[in-house]
């Protein structure tokens, strides 16, 4: 008798034929949840809206039980992919015991940090059971930028020194940088730290709001031409980007939904008090897992958050750069305090973004050439009848 010849796939494919079966049975395959809303750092664009102090008071925080009983309860829902997330996950002193739990129960595990609060213990840990991925977030290249942004003295030192514990461990890890004013220069050299070391690196040129709609970390903003300029530095984010257009050449989904995105079809958000939402970003309404159980939040309070539909017209209604702007309604109800509206800054990104992918249809590197030119070239605009995003275009 001879075995089968079953042909071996990668993670991601494996990932993305769930999630196309996985979106006509309401499954919650990819989560995310705060175990904590406390940091040892105080960023100065940070979205949470009340950073906790770094005290040992976990205050209305889920306890140790009550995150065992979520984990098990998304397990049995169906969830595979997990991301532990917070504030600084690894500020919480019972980090081991929660991490082994979800390992336990098979979750595929990555873990957002700031690698600060790294401990040859900790390191000790992950090498022994690896998560599916670590990625840990770089805000400088130099003390002095990156303490800029943290507003910790000492941080950035500890940083590096969580780096160097995970690399003489073994344990694969990811670095990535939230882009702002204070550290845009150094990206050149955060990039090439990465690649010295052996590890992948990307960056994200676009910060978001504060959840309490304060607006603080629009001040730390890069301008728009920024943004896709430095989109063009990157290969990979420019081919990502220009795969976009072929979103546009395909029918959309009902142009009455509210939400046009995967929040809430095969993903959701637990942040650290219980709250169950689409998504990290739109988080009002939301669903109460301390009185309630995870099923019956998916099973009925997500899906009547997908069913929202626009109650009115505005300048982003059937707007065809949508994939090339980011913006969303949880993030238009941040910005704007309604979930329906534009926003400026992520307008004039698309229209840019819009421009880099007309040129790279002309150098012949989008597919769908022509149908995408027709359709970037001479439908993609706003509804309005003049100056459309408000950018003097």
């Amino acid at each position: 008798m001879t075995c089968l010849d079953i042909p071996a796939i990668t993670i991601d494919s494996y990932a993305a034929g769930l999630r196309t079966d996985g979106q006509g049975r309401n499954v919650p395959l990819s989560g995310s949840i705060e175990i904590t809303s406390r940091c040892n750092l105080r960023c100065v664009h940070c979205y949470l809206a009340r950073p906790r102090e770094t005290t040992s008071d976990l205050g209305t925080e889920f306890t140790q039980d009550e995150l065992f009983r979520i984990i098990d309860e998304i397990v049995e829902d169906g969830c595979l992919w997990l991301l532990i997330t917070g504030g600084e996950p690894l500020f919480r002193p019972d980090f081991r015991s929660v991490y082994l739990h979800g390992k336990r129960k098979g979750l595929l595990i990555t873990l957002f940090t700031n690698a600060t609060l790294m401990t040859p213990r900790t390191a000790d840990l992950l090498a022994e059971w690896p998560p599916l991925s670590v990625e840990i977030t770089l805000y400088g290249m130099t003390e002095a930028t990156y303490e800029a942004v943290t507003k910790a003295p000492g941080s950035y030192r500890r940083c590096m020194e969580g780096i160097e514990l995970l690399l003489d461990k073994g344990v694969p890890f990811k670095l990535k940088s939230s882009i702002l004013t204070l550290n845009c220069h150094e990206i050149p050299e955060m990039k090439e730290f990465a690649e010295e070391i052996g590890v992948e690196y990307r960056f994200d040129p676009v910060l978001i709001a504060r959840l309490d709609g304060s607006g603080a970390p629009d001040a730390f903003r890069i301008p728009p031409e920024q943004v896709v300029a430095l989109d063009l530095t990157d290969e990979r984010r420019t081919k990502e980007i220009r795969s976009f257009a072929e979103r546009f050449c395909v029918p959309r989904m009902d142009a009455g939904l509210l939400y046009q995105c995967g929040a809430g079809v095969n993903t959701f958000h637990i942040d650290a008090e219980g709250r169950l939402s689409p998504c990290l970003i739109s988080r009002q309404p939301s669903y109460a897992l301390r009185s309630g159980t995870f099923r019956r939040g998916w099973q009925e309070f997500i899906p009547s958050i997908r069913r929202k539909r626009r109650t009115k017209r505005t300048r982003c209604s059937g707007c065809l750069l949508a994939a090339l702007c980011g913006r969303c309604p949880g993030l238009a109800g941040i910005e704007r305090g309604d979930e329906e509206e534009s926003i400026d800054y992520f307008c004039r990104i698309a229209h840019l973004r819009q421009e880099m992918v007309i040129s790279g249809i002309e150098k012949g590197t989008v597919d769908n050439g022509i149908q995408c030119r027709e359709q970037l070239g001479q439908e993609a605009l706003c509804q309005a009848e003049t100056d459309p995003c408000g950018t003097g275009r």
